[in-house]
């Protein structure tokens, strides 16, 4: 884990940023993540998902406490049933790094980052009783668990006919994918596995080395991208992102407007701003590199096409 004094060693600037910004939603950036990025540059596509920005401090007329509805979608702690055929399990609030645009950055400090025993039982509870066709081991990061965790989650939940895993690690922390994680994988399908990828210079060889090892393992890999000012809205950089994707034999899945969580405003992109690129990029990528362009409404109403949003005159992801 890349520490303080290096970060202020690059950018001195940000003595103050740094404290002010850790103290609200903590700097936390893998080695692997920081050996791709330029952390001199503060234009670094990479560097802007994850360096302290003073930006992070100021509040914005459009913030939103919970950007995406959770809160009235959670029946019981650490659940989320937004859909009829599927349900959210949350297994931690920790992760490998902190993206400074996510939209759980404000899980309040001093909350809980694992569920314990008594709410873990009900939530597995809930979820093998919900009647659905599908779970999403979601945090926080799922992969912060040891194999062993995940290998009791899953087998717990064997009466779900499918499984999704949400992940950043593959692409912020690839050490994680082993072959003892690999073979868990390949033991529990049908189960799929949706990582984070929002740059084509997030693809570095140990990355690489862990998408293969997952889809040579029968796996698939699916990929979701966020919309950021500064990192990949514009039409050359998506291009590149969904084409190197589909070349490793991930496909490109969602790419999402970004959610309106307090501190990331200046990483925002209007609906307006993904709906033309949307189409910008459609006759560029086939059907099978095209990712859906999709918001998530702070009404908790789940998932919506932007096409859909913008003949609904609806406008969330504006800044």
């Amino acid at each position: 884990m890349v520490r303080a004094h290096e970060v202020l060693r690059a950018r001195p600037d940000l003595t103050d940023t740094l404290r002010d910004v850790d103290g609200v939603f903590a700097i936390r950036i893998t080695r692997s993540f920081w050996d791709r990025l330029d952390p001199t540059d503060p234009a670094d596509p990479l560097g802007l998902q994850v360096m302290p920005d003073p930006r992070e401090l100021e509040a914005h007329p459009q913030d939103e406490p919970d950007p995406v509805g959770d809160a009235a979608c959670s029946p019981v702690p650490w659940v989320v049933h937004k859909y009829p055929n599927r349900v959210l399990l949350l297994a931690t609030k920790r992760c490998h790094l902190h993206c400074r645009y996510c939209f759980r950055r404000n899980h309040h400090p001093s909350a809980a980052l694992d569920p314990t025993p008594e709410e873990w039982a009900m939530a597995l509870d809930y979820v093998r009783n919900a009647g659905v066709e599908e779970v999403i081991l979601s945090g926080g990061d799922p992969l912060m668990l040891t194999d062993r965790q995940l290998d009791d989650t899953l087998s717990a939940l064997s009466n779900v006919p499918v499984r999704r895993i949400h992940t950043r690690a593959p692409i912020t922390y690839p050490q994680r994918v082993t072959q003892g994680f690999v073979d868990l994988l390949r033991r529990h399908g049908p189960l799929w596995v949706i990582v984070h990828c929002n740059h084509p210079r997030e693809l570095s060889h140990d990355v690489d080395d862990a998408l293969a090892r997952m889809v040579d393992a029968g796996v698939p890999v699916l990929n979701q991208a966020v919309l950021l000012r500064g990192v990949n809205a514009d039409v050359e950089t998506l291009t590149e992102l969904c084409r190197a994707m589909l070349r490793r034999r991930v496909r490109p899945y969602y790419l999402h407007v970004t959610d309106r969580a307090a501190g990331n405003a200046h990483l925002r992109v209007s609906t307006e701003e993904a709906r033309q690129l949307e189409e910008a990029l459609a006759p560029r990528l086939s059907g099978l590199s095209r990712p859906r362009f999709v918001l998530d409404p702070p009404a908790g109403t789940g998932k919506i096409d932007i096409s859909h949003a913008a003949a609904c005159g609806k406008n969330p992801g504006s800044s």
